[in-house]
């Protein structure tokens, strides 16, 4: 974890806090600044889903959380993000869309026709690795909707892997062998939440104005997924 002047970059993969990063933040500094729409979340110029690993910045005051929210609102953050999804992407693309509350369960996220249902979205896909009934894809944001990557997979026919929300805790591709069941199952166990980690983040410091690029690998639980389908896939003449 490194210090920089105006804000704190934070390293985080989920799970390894007893509280919430709110809870630390509020107990290891003071008078965090708020940003519109994050409000009850001091410091935080951004949020990641529950259960989702990766990287966060963190605003220590109100020119950065400024500064760094201007550059959210005019999408020139770059962020990119790995997932693990459901079934063979053949290629690379784009979903758009408007994203807003499920009428039905106001936990989840759809898309929807008009901007009078929810708000404007675009993610970038590009496929990293096939391994049979997964992929393994990089998506890049240009806007930052709740449950954005999680919406868009799902509305193209591959959920992130283990994604109870979206039901990607079920088996979506492969075959009806008991073998494969429990073979999946053992994943699900190595990877106990959706499969997305929060890549890299870059943007521009709010005092230097020089570009920071930051980088998180793949936390252990991920990996270890990704692992076990990689040596799936080897071992199976089929795929």
């Amino acid at each position: 974890m490194s210090l920089l002047p105006v804000f704190k970059f934070i390293r985080l993969v989920v799970n390894n806090y007893t509280g919430t990063l709110v809870n630390a933040l509020v107990y290891h500094f003071s008078q965090l600044p708020e940003m519109p729409g994050n409000e009850g979340r001091p410091g935080l110029v951004h949020r990641i889903d529950k259960d989702t690993s990766g990287l966060l910045v963190i605003a220590k005051n109100e020119w950065a959380i400024t500064h760094l929210a201007k550059q959210f609102y005019d999408h020139s953050i770059a962020r990119k993000y790995i997932a693990l999804v459901w079934g063979d992407i053949e290629e690379d693309g784009t979903v758009s869309g408007y994203i807003g509350r499920h009428t039905k369960d106001r936990r989840v996220m759809t898309m929807y026709d008009t901007e009078e249902q929810g708000k404007w979205s675009v993610t970038h896909y590009r496929v990293l690795e096939r391994l049979g009934y997964v992929t393994l894809v990089e998506c890049e944001l240009e806007t930052g909707r709740t449950h954005q990557i999680r919406t868009h997979m799902l509305s193209i026919g591959h959920p992130l892997f283990n994604d109870a929300l979206y039901g990607g805790d079920r088996i979506w591709k492969g075959t009806v062998f008991t073998k494969y069941k429990q073979f999946v199952d053992n994943c699900f166990a190595l990877l106990p939440r959706q499969a997305l980690h929060a890549k890299s983040l870059g943007f521009i410091h709010p005092t230097s104005k020089k570009e920071r690029y930051f980088e998180q690998e793949l936390p252990a639980d991920f990996a270890a997924c990704l692992e076990k389908w990689r040596s799936y896939v080897k071992h199976t003449d089929n795929l």
